[in-house]
């Protein structure tokens, strides 16, 4: 188990936790606070839904293009930079859209927003693979996160829909946030770093190897594939709900805090199970379990039994999302896997309104959900191989960290005698 093997990464503590976890919340508060958002637009710029919507999905673009931009500096000593002047200016950007109310500065303080929330995606990204368990780390980062959000959406609306309520909470957010980042990990100085040269281990992994790339690359790959597949049903769910189902309005309010409450519960499950079955084969039965339940999303017509299938689904895609995460913190231990992995899910996340959009009326509902399926299924055996691949770098890294270990006491006393 990797609770028990000697490692450069460090335990998860509460500082760790508060300013990893926190400064994750605020590179993608944005994305959870988009409905807002686009509402905040139309009052401050008297704008209709479609422009509203642009100018968010070029905010959240903003942040994906920045997140992988700078991922690669996350990975080594600029992290701490990197997360401080992203906040900087994300509080700056979201406070001029907030209490500026011409609308070119409402569009480029948002947009500057969006580029400074992109440091903040990587830079927590990567520090999550600083800590021992990357499945626990990653299970109470999403309960962290799910809790956090579930918060924010339920006061925002107390306070109102206008930029200065919505920008304003994202930019407070990222003002506080900014005051932890002194208690985010730094990158191990491990393998490379320390020799100059890849580090050897009886695994046959090393843990700078070409293997390590190629993985940490194809996971990329993969985790955005399956982003636009589990989003596209996400942005499609009320147009969907409505015309198959007969959903009403207050049916898809059940669903969708059904399936926030189904994350927390997923979150939990991730945190207490930690890696006790790997990451190979929890993969492998999500993604499995996730294909048939979105076959079956697209095809109900019974609006009970589409929440119960929407929010089973959404239970599925968080705790799968977790296993993601915590398969490219065990790639490498300075997170040069983890930092650029949440901003592609944000590449996707932004542009699937669009491909949903474009999936149902080429394909209908049920083609729709047969399309989304197979994406599932067709993702299966790279992300498994991936998955198995990351306890062999694991253990690599576990094993040269020991054996650059100082001798211990004992060996010195007998050295000296």
């Amino acid at each position: 188990m990797t609770d028990h093997v000697p490692t450069a990464r460090v335990p998860l503590r509460l500082p760790g936790a508060v300013a990893t976890f926190g400064i994750g919340i605020a590179g993608y508060l944005g994305v959870n606070l988009s409905p807002y958002m686009i509402a905040a637009l139309q009052t401050a710029l008297g704008a209709d839904v479609l422009t509203a919507s642009w100018i968010v999905t070029a905010t959240l673009l903003a942040t994906a293009i920045t997140g992988l931009a700078v991922a690669r500096l996350c990975a080594g000593p600029r992290r701490l930079a990197v997360a401080r002047i992203g906040l900087a200016v994300a509080a700056a950007g979201f406070g001029i859209a907030a209490f500026v109310p011409a609308p070119a500065a409402v569009v480029a303080g948002l947009i500057a927003g969006g580029i400074g929330a992109g440091g903040a995606v990587a830079s927590s990204g990567a520090a999550l693979a600083a800590f021992i368990n990357p499945e626990r780390v990653a299970g109470v980062n999403g309960l962290a996160n799910r809790a956090v959000i579930t918060v924010i959406l339920a006061i925002v609306p107390m306070i109102g829909l206008a930029p200065a309520s919505v920008f304003g909470v994202l930019a407070v957010f990222s003002v506080a946030m900014l005051a932890t980042t002194a208690w985010l990990p730094a990158a191990p100085i491990i393998g490379p770093a320390a020799t100059g040269a890849p580090a050897a281990s009886v695994t046959g992994v090393s843990t700078g190897s070409r293997r390590v790339t190629i993985a940490g690359l194809a996971l990329l790959a993969c985790f955005a594939l399956w982003a636009v597949s589990e989003d596209s049903l996400w942005a499609m769910a009320g147009v969907m709900g409505a015309e198959q189902a007969a959903l009403t309005p207050e049916g898809l309010g059940l669903a969708l805090s059904g399936a926030t409450a189904g994350g927390i519960l997923g979150a939990i499950l991730v945190t207490v199970v930690g890696d006790r079955f790997g990451r190979a084969l929890p993969l492998a039965i999500l993604l499995a379990t996730g294909g048939v339940l979105k076959m079956i999303e697209s095809t109900v017509t019974d609006p009970t039994a589409f929440i119960v299938v929407f929010i089973a689904w959404n239970t599925v895609y968080a705790v799968a999302f977790l296993y993601f995460v915590a398969t490219a913190a065990a790639l490498d231990a300075d997170g040069r896997w983890s930092g650029p992995l949440l901003a592609v899910y944000l590449v996707g996340s932004a542009l699937t309104p669009v491909i949903g959009a474009a999936l149902v009326e080429a394909l209908g509902f049920a083609g729709f959900g047969i399309v989304l399926g197979v994406a599932s299924f067709a993702l299966i055996t790279p992300v498994v191989l991936v998955a198995r691949f990351s306890r062999a770098a694991q253990a690599a890294e576990a094993t040269d960290a020991a054996a650059r270990r100082p001798a211990a006491p004992a060996d010195a006393e007998e050295v000296r005698a």
